[in-house]
């Protein structure tokens, strides 16, 4: 009989005293407490278990859970003798940041320091026992009460001192989601006092802290060395490109087939499989996103499940803002090709604006893309870095993408619409007013806010050709030229049945005062380009009638657009 999916359930002990749906992940307890590291860190994408795993560790090493042997029987990690020796036998310190997701630094710091008030709180019977001298009794009651800005950097420290003194033995430190705060500071624009903030907690509870026996914090980043850690030289970094943990997060393909068998939708693998495969782990392939299948399993519907608007504020920021270069790749992703990038994955949030191996990392670390293959450093020069060949993750990831560009024109969403429509009808008039309106609402949108739109319209439309993309590439194949200059960016869209769609060619082109006198004049050259580099031939060659190519020039002023 088939197991219950409850769905949004990130407490262990809630999963199996409810006989819940779960795959046996405890083994991670054992490889992680073998390792011997000290201190930790796990990224992994949103939404692949990475709680869940903190609550199962938490549940088995602490004290807490003494007495609850009996959540991991008939488990993997229960299977060892050693490890039941060890089951509810250590402090455990468990916070996370996942909520932590303000707007300012102010309320950021609070919020951080309202999760630290809990912790005190929840220790509070340390006040009442002859450990504590007077003075530390005091400072108890002040952190737990009304903790300062000053004093929070050092709240695990003196905890973890406290709790050792309780219990005679060292402390494990489980900090869920580090750096959700992180991502939030760089859209919000503070990011330097919360690496302030965030870096003095962490070298005094993860580097000096005498009391501390291991520690695991995971996150969907790992935030370079020099922002955040640079005091931490114990720490053990595990990504998705190493081989630690690899199936520890996350379903193999082993384990959603059968989870597939167990609830009678055997005959589904190959779909399930197109929509949610794709992620790798180290050198483990098929690992699927376990937010999506437990919803799959519960519904028995294909959509994007794992598509979430609010966790996807940053890398829809990075690509809207996002230079002609970047635009151009990820119209080639959308085609479903893959592009070719060096990757760092130590994540230098200063550099997202501008530099697109960041941006490409990023993407890679949050599970957007996947690694279809890299060059081996034994087969490229000395001191280069390897090339990557990068990919949508899947279709879920295709069509999240899809959502997220039509949400960049909202605010336009009908005039938008009314101009697709005009452009297949060939409407010229309709287009001219429906597109002046889609720019005027959208234009600033696609600011980086160092330059006017004016001054770079072609962030604008390089988004455009991407909402073209999303929207015909189901009656079109849509390509792009892409010229160097600045302000040029000319589309063919190719019918997939031309007996039906005419063929199209799109040239943007932004006025220049010294070569143009009128937009007019500069929808003209636009045209005239077109004819000079005959981008009507490839298409006669293939077939397509010349009578069935429509050409139309675009040329841009600031937020004034004429289409002729």
């Amino acid at each position: 009989m088939a197991r219950n999916v409850a769905i949004g359930i990130q407490q262990f002990d809630k999963l199996i005293e409810k006989n819940c749906f779960y795959v046996d992940k405890t083994d991670f307890i054992r490889e992680w407490w073998e390792s011997g590291d000290d201190v930790t860190l796990i990224t992994r994408p949103r939404r692949f278990g990475k709680t869940l795993n903190m609550s199962m560790t938490e549940q088995f090493f602490s004290v807490d859970y003494a007495d609850r042997g009996d959540l991991f029987e008939g488990l993997s990690v229960w299977e060892n003798e050693k490890y039941r020796e060890i089951q509810g036998t250590y402090p455990v310190i468990s916070l996370s940041f996942a909520n932590v997701k303000e707007k300012d630094y102010r309320t950021t710091s609070y919020r951080i320091r309202q999760l630290l008030m809990k912790l005190y709180e929840k220790y509070s019977f340390l006040r009442k026992c002859d450990l504590l001298s007077d003075a530390e009794k005091q400072y108890f009651e002040r952190m737990a009460s009304d903790m300062s800005e000053e004093d929070a950097p050092l709240a695990l420290y003196q905890l973890s001192d406290y709790l050792y003194r309780y219990y005679g033995k060292k402390v494990i430190i489980l900090l869920d989601e580090y750096d959700t705060p992180m991502q939030e500071a760089y859209v919000g624009g503070f990011w330097d006092e919360l690496v302030s903030f965030t870096r003095s907690m962490f070298n005094s509870a993860f580097k000096t802290n005498p009391w501390l026996e291991r520690a695991i914090m995971t996150g969907i980043t790992r935030v370079s060395r020099e922002s955040m850690f640079s005091d931490l030289n114990n720490l053990k970094v595990v990504t998705t490109t190493s081989d630690e943990y690899s199936t520890s997060f996350g379903f193999t393909e082993e384990e959603v087939f059968a989870a597939l068998d167990e609830c009678g939708r055997s005959d589904q693998k190959q779909q399930v499989k197109q929509w949610y495969d794709g992620f790798i782990f180290g050198e483990h392939p098929d690992i699927y996103n376990p937010w999506s299948i437990l919803n799959f399993l519960d519904t028995g519907k294909f959509t994007a499940y794992w598509a979430n608007t609010s966790s996807n504020s940053l890398v829809g920021k990075l690509l809207r803002e996002g230079n002609r270069r970047i635009k151009e790749k990820f119209e080639i992703l959308l085609r479903g090709e893959s592009i070719q990038s060096a990757i760092d994955e130590q994540i230098v949030y200063s550099q997202l604006d501008g530099n697109e191996r960041a941006v490409w990392s990023l993407l890679l670390a949050s599970g957007y893309l996947k690694v279809v293959s890299f060059e081996s450093y034994l087969d490229i020069p000395e001191g280069t870095n390897p090339k990557y060949e990068l990919a949508l993750t899947n279709l879920e990831v295709r069509l999240m993408f899809g959502n997220m560009i039509h949400d960049w024109f909202s605010t336009a969403e009908a005039d938008y619409n009314d101009f697709i429509k005009a452009l297949l009808l060939g409407d010229v008039k309709a287009m001219n007013a429906y597109m002046n309106r889609v720019s005027l609402d959208v234009f600033s949108y696609f600011d980086t806010g160092k330059r006017p739109s004016g001054e770079e319209p072609e962030r604008f439309y390089h988004g455009f050709v991407l909402g073209l993309i999303v929207d015909l590439q189901g009656r079109y194949v849509i390509t792009s030229n892409r010229e160097s200059g600045f302000g040029r960016y000319d589309v063919v869209l190719e019918p997939k049945d031309p007996k039906v769609d005419d063929a199209i060619i799109l040239e943007f082109k932004v006025h220049d005062p010294e070569d143009e006198a009128t937009l007019k004049e500069t929808v003209q050259a636009a045209l005239s380009q077109i004819e000079e580099k005959q981008y009507a031939k490839a298409l006669t060659a293939r077939g397509i009638p010349s009578e069935h190519i429509r050409s139309y020039g675009f040329a841009f002023e600031g937020k004034k657009v004429l289409i002729g």
